[in-house]
């Protein structure tokens, strides 16, 4: 093995599997690393869990032999723990650089032990791979997770069709293409123009065969006194009323309509059209697991902060419903049993059926985390997952390896699953602007 590998503390923490995702490298884990994440094994949320599970996991490997002297692993690696820095000799100029036992200094150690092998740390900390830079050691992020095209994909297309096509198209419901120049997935969306780039339809891509254009079957619908004011947003709407699609993802910045959108699909679905039992809607608190604290009140006061951009949402949906000629929503919306406004905090364990679930913020869930709360849907339920990944919270985090980036680079290729990025923003001509110039 002629590369070794040193894993940072919020490496494990993210992922406590990534001790595995390194084959034919030497992984070497400081034990300040095990010790800093001891201190959190005691989290009731997703941190302490993976922090429990990386002690697990390092006990489960005893059997194998001394860890401290390194163990072989089944993909090729070789696992060891090391217990302490050897400082380097004070002859070594590098060594008055950085003092102390922390992973640089370990890497330096080893460079100089060890000149003729490959040495990075693996970090999320973005500090830490700059001070590793200014040593001369190579450290990168944890790429398992990232999505590289987190920012570019949106979903949507330009396809271009002559005239006889688009007839075609009319006349029987769908449109073969032979050789179309974007690659297409399932569910993912086109805007059919002309040579002359004018705009003739629009259309969706077959679940069941990527090269197949279907006609949309909600186009302008309207829903609960909502119309899709853009092009983006009349995808938004297909894939939020299709049955067929069990998981959307809209990023969008502010004002681009994705949660109210999606709001008001959910009562549309559930008190018209009576396709799911309840509307679930949540938000991640931050950090997401994290207990609501001990605050007076009950569960609802203590989330109407994080909840009121949805409470928002909700009442602007209601007003705009009682001044159509055909209202639909009951006047107290808000405390109807198919509506829930809930915290993620409690959701592992659960199974969700027969609902409309709505995840909004989802740029603040860690893979881990979106994972698991897809997979809590259940039997006729359907989830949608709205956010901006240019706003995130987590210093460990960013737009490319966040929960939602990860969902929407693992389902772009599900015909389950549909996926829109919305530009133009609809909030109003104030707001537009100042995503523009601020």
């Amino acid at each position: 093995m002629d590369s070794i590998v040193i894993l940072d503390t919020n490496v494990l923490l993210h992922d406590p599997a990534s001790i595995n995702n390194f084959p034919k490298h030497h992984v070497i884990i400081p034990i300040g690393v095990i010790e800093q994440a001891d201190r959190f094994k005691r989290d009731l949320g997703e941190l302490g869990k993976n922090a429990r599970d990386i002690n697990r996991m390092l006990d489960s490997y005893r059997h194998k032999g001394s860890l401290t002297d390194g163990i072989d692993l089944e993909n090729g690696s070789r696992l060891q723990i090391i217990l302490k820095h050897s400082p380097l000799e004070e002859s070594s100029q590098r060594s008055s650089q950085y003092k102390g036992p922390g992973i640089v200094a370990i890497a330096m150690d080893l460079k100089e032990k060890h000149p003729d092998k490959k040495i990075k740390i693996v970090t999320k900390d973005l500090n830490l791979r700059v001070k590793a830079d200014a040593l001369g050691i190579k450290a990168e992020g944890y790429e398992k997770d990232r999505f590289d095209d987190a920012l570019t994909y949106s979903g949507h297309h330009h396809v271009e069709v002559s005239e006889e096509e688009y007839e075609e198209f009319n006349k029987l419901g769908s449109l073969a293409l032979s050789n179309p120049k974007h690659k297409l997935r399932p569910n993912e969306f086109c805007t059919l123009k002309s040579s002359s780039g004018k705009t003739l339809g629009l259309a969706r891509v077959a679940a069941h065969a990527p090269n197949i254009l279907v006609p949309l079957e909600f186009n302008n619908e309207e829903v609960v006194g909502l119309r899709p004011l853009n092009t983006e947003q009349t995808f938004v709407v297909e894939a939020l009323l299709n049955d067929n699609i069990k998981l959307v993802t809209l990023h969008g910045n502010a004002g681009t309509g994705k949660t109210l959108l999606a709001v008001a699909a959910g009562l549309k679905k559930v008190l018209r059209d009576f396709t799911y039992n309840k509307v679930l809607v949540a938000r991640p608190t931050i950090p997401m697991g994290r207990d609501i604290g001990f605050l007076p009140g009950d569960i609802d006061e203590k989330m109407k902060p994080w909840m009121q951009p949805i409470y928002d949402s909700i009442e602007f949906i209601r007003t705009l419903d009682r001044r159509s000629r055909k209202p639909t929503l009951p006047a107290n919306l808000m405390e109807i049993e198919e509506l829930s406004v809930e915290p993620l905090t409690y959701i592992r364990g659960r199974s969700i059926p027969h609902q409309f679930l709505i995840i909004d913020e989802a740029q603040n869930l860690t893979p881990l985390e979106a994972k698991t709360i897809i997979t809590r849907v259940g039997t006729n339920s359907k989830i949608i997952l709205t956010g901006d990944p240019m706003q995130i919270d987590s210093p460990y985090m960013d737009a490319y390896s966040n929960g939602m980036s990860y969902v929407v680079g693992k389902f772009r290729d599900s015909k389950l699953a549909a996926h829109i990025k919305l530009k133009k923003g609809e909030r109003s001509e104030l707001a537009e602007e100042a995503v523009q110039v601020l």
